[in-house]
């Protein structure tokens, strides 16, 4: 038994992280962290857990004295380009094991530039270990040592929407993503491309989601295109591409970022400007669900892969769906059970890693069937289930889902 803190505890992503950890038993102390004390206040009556101790914390301010008393310690806490290679370097200075859902590009370079600190340190830090990135690592990753002989293309795709509630932190997330180089590895070959852009229309196309529907889908700056391919050195295509609905406030958001570029004045600083354009997003989203009558959210991850199995060309596609979970199901569960996982001493290893270079994914998948029943959230079409469904194309084009 150990402790554990939850950094962005009351977010809607860390409450998620926060009960996966809970319902595991694990932990004699469950310390949730957060700015918002009001929010604190009400999750902890709401959890009514002896294990759970609530905390005020800045992220603006070093957390480094905080942290040194936990035994690991998950941060939720975005945007994580500004705020992941901070609060991970604190962690690895207060030599506690770290996990995050760190989603940005740049941020993780930055953090993976921290592994000889890391190991000098003696801390494991798993990073990206959310849905996209995270999740869809481990599918890959599962791809590759179980089904494949030699894996060569992984193209992830993901969709959300409905929420109940989106903060500034994911509004920043994603016009991050519309303003900065997208990396696809295409061709073996490292490529930079830019969302808004004529570079990147070319990897726009139409996505059926499983139980979400079709949805066009856009290149992101999510870090698996960089870190897929030094793991598995035969692939020779990784790209990632996402969008959120209603399509008409994804359009919106673009719309609006574009916009505000043409205007900015000083591109390579646009703290303020962002701060604007999030600010007419979120005032506008509210009605965008209105008129789309959307109540309650959804989700789904595609992970679709190709190799060589038997020296024939194989295809798997996976798919993890929700017809009643959103975001903050999909990046907190899968955080929460890397902490489980990492409370095991026998599975670290010192450094700073990409989900795919230390996690297993059968067991990570074994311990969300578990955990999953214990949370009251719904997955797939019934609760208490692990929704990956996995479907096998074979040479001669036959169809078959297949079970891990």
């Amino acid at each position: 038994m150990s402790k554990i803190i939850i950094l962005g505890g009351a977010g809607g992503i860390g409450q998620v992280a926060t009960k996966t950890v809970l319902a595991s038993n694990k932990f004699d102390e469950v310390v949730i962290a957060d700015l918002n004390i009001d929010e604190l206040k009400r999750l902890e009556k709401e959890l009514d857990n002896p294990t759970i101790r609530p905390m005020e914390i800045n992220a603006n301010e070093s957390l480094t004295e905080v942290i040194k008393d936990f035994d690991l310690v998950v941060n939720c806490i975005g945007p994580f380009y500004k705020y992941g290679p901070k609060i991970l370097k604190e962690a690895i200075e207060a030599k506690v094991t770290y996990v995050d859902v760190c989603d940005d590009l740049d941020a993780t370079e930055r953090q993976l530039k921290l592994s000889d600190l890391a190991k000098e340190n003696e801390v494991c830090a798993v990073i990206g270990l959310g849905n996209s990135p995270g999740l869809a690592n481990l599918l890959a990753k599962y791809a590759a040592d179980y089904l494949f002989d030699e894996i060569e293309v992984v193209d992830i795709m993901h969709i959300h929407g409905g929420e109940s509630f989106e903060g500034h932190a994911v509004i920043k997330h994603r016009i991050h993503a519309m303003v900065n180089d997208v990396p696809v590895f295409d061709n073996g070959e490292f490529l930079s491309v830019r969302l808004l852009e004529e570079s990147g229309s070319k990897y726009v196309e139409d996505c059926e989601f499983k139980d979400v529907g079709v949805y066009p889908v856009y290149p992101y700056p999510h870090p698996e295109t960089i870190t897929l391919p030094k793991v598995f050195p035969s692939l020779r295509r990784v790209t990632n591409r996402g969008v959120v609905f209603p399509l008409e406030y994804f359009q919106f958001t673009m719309e609006t970022v574009r916009k505000g570029l043409s205007q900015a004045s000083d591109l390579t600083d646009l703290d303020a400007d962002i701060e604007t354009w999030t600010n007419e997003i979120l005032s506008s989203r509210s009605s965008f669900l209105e008129s789309n009558r959307i109540s309650s959210p959804k989700g789904c991850l595609k992970v679709v892969t190709k190799g060589q199995k038997n020296s024939k060309n194989y295809e798997y596609i996976f798919s993890v769906s929700s017809t009643s979970e959103g975001a903050g199901a999909g990046t907190g569960i899968p955080a929460g059970i890397g902490a489980i996982i990492l409370n095991q001493k026998e599975f670290r290893k010192f450094g700073v890693f990409p989900p795919e270079a230390i996690i297993d994914p059968v067991q990570a998948l074994s311990i969300a069937s578990d955990i999953i029943p214990k949370m009251n959230v719904s997955v797939g079409n019934s609760k208490g289930t692990m929704p990956v469904n996995i479907v096998e194309i074979d040479p001669d084009g036959n169809v078959t889902e297949i079970e891990i």
